[in-house]
């Protein structure tokens, strides 16, 4: 899929925040399942009004059609898949998710990283969360073709090859809709990076439909 050069469509780097994990939880019964999101800026809010993203509005939507689950925020802007996996296991045990959706990778391709050090890096995130009894929700991401056509269909090709080996659920495309469309940077921040407040619901629809089969 041929992505607009200029939109990186990755996580900014030098300008990422890096606050504590945000944490947010519906109103639901302590039996109910709990979502845990580990993501870098792109779920972390980075250059929204908080509340506007679309991890809050999947609060919303888990309100909305009454299922019982609530959801736990720990993205980081700027994270990596190497720092995702460092930190799942402190995550798993205070949290005991039901689901785990892990929205990383970005940063990876952005730094220029070994695409086989992301793919085991997801691996073991994917093994690590199903080992504690979770079900896993991959979110795919894609760089644009100036990164050279070998790479990109690696990269984007690599959150299906784990998806399919340990049998989890994905999502191919995080910015499906957004990033893949003719006025593009009509849909993205200042610095055509990040996804603006108006392309969040849009996120939201691109994670729901397969999200939505893993809640109980």
């Amino acid at each position: 899929m041929l992505l607009a050069a200029g939109l990186l469509l990755l996580p900014a780097l030098g300008r990422a925040q890096a606050p504590s994990p945000a944490k947010t939880a519906t109103a639901a019964t302590a039996s109910a399942d709990t979502v845990l999101v580990v993501g870098d800026s792109l779920s972390a809010e980075y250059g929204l009004k908080r509340g506007t993203g679309w991890v809050p509005l999947l609060e919303k939507q888990i309100v909305q059609e009454k299922k019982s689950a609530r959801v736990v925020n720990a993205s980081i802007s700027g994270d990596t898949t190497s720092g995702g996996r460092s930190r799942l296991a402190s995550l798993l045990a205070q949290h005991k998710p039901g689901v785990v959706v892990i929205e990383l990778g970005g940063n990876d391709a952005l730094r220029g990283l070994p695409l086989d050090m992301t793919e085991n890096n997801l691996t073991a995130m994917t093994q690590a969360a199903k080992q504690a009894g979770a079900k896993v929700l991959l979110v795919g991401m894609q760089v644009p073709p100036n990164y050279g056509g070998a790479y990109a269909a690696t990269f984007s090709g690599l959150f299906g090859k784990v998806a399919k080996a340990e049998k989890v659920a994905l999502v191919p495309f995080f910015l499906k809709g957004i990033a893949d469309v003719d006025d593009s940077a009509a849909h993205f921040q200042a610095d055509r990076i990040h996804p603006n407040e108006q392309s969040q619901p849009k996120m939201l629809a691109n994670v729901w439909p397969e999200l939505k089969k893993l809640i109980k």
